[in-house]
């Protein structure tokens, strides 16, 4: 996987002080994924001289922010950063944040909608807004789990994936998809390919009969895939004309998630201090 294109660009660090030259470590860390990322690499992202690169990340091992990839010269984020995150998510409810969105994308679509995010070769159901419409299609539930690559927010989300990632968890998923759902890894592939193409993943009586689901997915402020929002309804009026302006519909929903994921949290919990 060729992290360098997943790495967002760096302010200057010239005449920052360590706090902000370990942080900004700590974000293209996090960029880069599981593979890591070499000293070179990060040298060159930060304008930092290699030895300073060096004496940061040996602070970052030893406080178990960051980690060396085993037999390789590759650093990655390390476990403590995993910790810190759990209590950050007890105090930024991305589900109280996200809401509003999903509100007005239900009120337009008049469709269910749903936001999944992904949790490692999973994708969860975090919230779900009810269909408002004469039929109730309700085809996940808060707290559901399926592997990515099934439905359209997991194959949303499993397509915007860097390729070497996309394929290891798609290697690892398949045999479970076919087994339970009968669908085969061909055809998964297939609309991986589909989906990339478009930016839209959408299917038809795969997961659930007689009903259509298309999804998006949103980046965080990491530039990493996050999730995705999700509307739903009977396949009867999923028509073509339908689906071109439920696109439309997701694209704005899930840049107002980015934008929020990327600003907002930060300045909603300085309002509450």
């Amino acid at each position: 996987m060729d992290t360098t294109s997943h790495l967002k660009p760096l302010p200057d660090l010239a005449h920052e002080g360590p706090i902000a030259r370990g942080t900004a470590l700590l974000r293209l860390l996090a960029s880069a994924g599981r593979r890591g990322a070499g000293l070179t690499e990060l040298a060159q992202r930060t304008n930092l001289a290699h030895s300073t690169v060096h004496r940061l990340l040996a602070q970052l091992l030893k406080q178990r922010l960051a980690m060396q990839r085993e037999g390789t010269h590759f650093y990655a984020i390390g476990p403590l950063a995993y910790e810190l995150g759990l209590v950050a998510a007890q105090q930024f409810d991305i589900r109280a944040l996200c809401r509003p969105v999903m509100e007005r994308l239900a009120a337009e679509s008049k469709e269910a909608v749903y936001f999944v995010q992904r949790s490692g070769s999973e994708a969860v159901c975090i919230d779900v807004i009810e269909s408002q419409g004469n039929a109730r299609i309700l085809t996940l539930r808060s707290g559901s789990r399926r592997p990515l690559g099934l439905g359209a927010g997991g194959l949303a989300i499993l397509s915007s994936l860097p390729s070497e990632e996309r394929e290891e968890i798609l290697v690892a998923v398949a045999g479970t998809i076919e087994r339970y759902w009968r669908i085969p890894e061909a055809e998964i592939r297939r609309s991986l390919k589909e989906v990339r193409s478009s930016g839209f993943a959408v299917i038809r009586n795969t997961v659930t009969p007689g009903v259509t689901a298309i999804g998006r997915s949103f980046r965080d402020s990491l530039n990493q895939v996050f999730g995705a929002l999700t509307v739903a309804g009977l396949s009867g009026q999923m028509t073509t004309k339908r689906l071109n302006g439920l696109r439309q519909s997701l694209d704005r929903a899930t840049s107002s998630v980015e934008e929020l994921l990327q600003s907002r949290q930060w300045s909603l919990f300085s309002a509450q201090r």
